[in-house]
């Protein structure tokens, strides 16, 4: 017998564990705050975890239908008809998902394949480049210039080719907070109309803009019928580990797009689609309550880095904010986050895994600012380090729940 077993052509084979999988390793190792990877480390409203109880004891346990509760695609329709004034059929035009990260990948495989291509604007959450590659077609970036990562028409303009098939936008963007002003919203959708793209809208931190208002690119003229937004109650309400997303559009892109999720989830998430629809609910200063409350870490936060000696790119949305090491006599990005959680006690993530050319992003981190006052403060305090050489004043672990109460303010801690 000669020769090995045949393998299979094996997607992503490079990829191994994504960077937030490495760094919240780190933390956990050296008991580090972790700023890296965004989740908040405060519940979201009690009255939807509540209706999400209710859920459970009245029995919805089983399988919700493919495309979603109807309660919950008739609350998404309407959230976008009281928010934005887009009027979608919750029978047809909407569809839930296992996340946010479920509706894309099952977009861009419905959308596009072999030979087609997908702009994007660089830096890009990871994810666009894993399932651009599992679809088969090819990830174009254009590049946001820093260092106030703004938008250039004409880079776009330039990227498109007979072989482009999806626009693939995210504002507010991640990593860089980021909120593309109306004036580019218009560009962009004049490049997509005359090239006849289809738009992804990625626009799950939709509630999370600090100065104006967002504004959805379907909106536009010319938009609707060819965008499909994508939504998450996971950013919006602090349920991260819930899962619930959807996408919006015309019925020819979600019937795209439920055809491919059927094969990927099927559906999931029962109890907490019952709660979401409760959620979308809810009057417009309980939705807002989170934004507000992180413009305040953000200020407070962007205030302390600054401080400490970092750059940094005040972001407009999210709840991450871009700091430049090079003040600090730093150069790599990937080097300095590796070390961090040893060194001070703090995980970050570094930005040069959101470009194609990494050297693009070596000298830029992303810090997630969507924490408890008192574990921001701490962090800046063991940051501080860096920016007198001298050992922080604290590296004892400090990444549970108890921990944190222990020190807030009992305002806080019980909110």
């Amino acid at each position: 017998m000669t020769g090995g077993p045949r393998r299979a052509r094996v997607r992503l084979r490079d990829a191994g564990p994504t960077v937030f999988t490495q760094m919240s390793q780190l933390a956990g190792l050296h008991g580090a705050i972790n700023l890296g990877q965004g989740f908040p480390d405060t519940p979201g409203p009690a009255v939807v975890v509540d209706s999400a109880v209710a859920a459970l004891r009245a029995g919805h346990h089983q399988y919700p239908p493919v495309p979603g509760l109807p309660a919950l695609r008739e609350a998404i329709a309407a959230h976008q008809r009281g928010w934005y004034g887009i009027e979608w059929d919750p029978a047809r035009e909407v569809v839930v998902t296992t996340g946010a990260s479920e509706a894309l990948a099952a977009a861009l495989l419905a959308l596009v394949g072999p030979g087609d291509e997908v702009i994007v604007l660089e830096p890009y959450y990871d994810s666009y480049a894993a399932c651009v590659e599992l679809a088969g077609a090819t990830l174009v970036p254009v590049r946001l210039t820093p260092p106030a990562f703004a938008f250039d028409p004409a880079a776009l303009r330039a990227a498109v080719t007979p072989r482009t098939k999806v626009l693939l936008l995210n504002t507010p963007h991640n990593p860089t907070g980021t909120v593309l002003p109306p004036e580019s919203l218009r560009q962009i959708a004049e490049t997509a109309r005359a090239h006849d793209l289809l738009v992804i809208a990625d626009e799950v931190y939709e509630h999370l803009v600090y100065e104006g208002p967002h504004l959805p690119i379907a909106t536009l003229p010319g938009m609707a019928e060819r965008t499909l937004t994508i939504g998450s109650a996971g950013k919006t309400f602090s349920f991260t580990g819930w899962k619930v997303g959807w996408a919006t559009g015309p019925a020819d892109l979600v019937e795209a797009v439920t055809a491919v999720k059927q094969y990927l989830s099927f559906s999931s998430g029962t109890p907490f689609q019952h709660a979401v629809a409760e959620a979308l609910r809810l009057p417009p200063v309980r939705i807002t309550a989170l934004r507000d409350s992180l413009r305040e870490r953000r200020d407070r936060f962007v205030a302390g880095l600054r401080d400490i000696g970092f750059a940094v790119h005040v972001p407009q949305g999210t709840y991450f904010v871009t700091a430049d090491i090079r003040p600090l006599g730093e150069v790599d990005g990937l080097a300095f986050c590796r070390s961090l959680p040893a060194r001070c006690g703090v995980a970050a993530v570094p930005n040069q895994v959101f470009y194609a050319d990494p050297a693009a992003g070596r000298p830029y981190v992303r810090f997630a600012f969507c924490k408890q006052r008192a574990v921001l403060d701490e962090a800046l305090g063991r940051l501080a380090a860096l920016r007198s050489g001298s050992p922080p004043a604290s590296t004892a672990p400090f990444s549970s729940i108890a921990s944190i109460a222990s020190i807030l303010p009992t305002e806080e801690a019980s909110s």
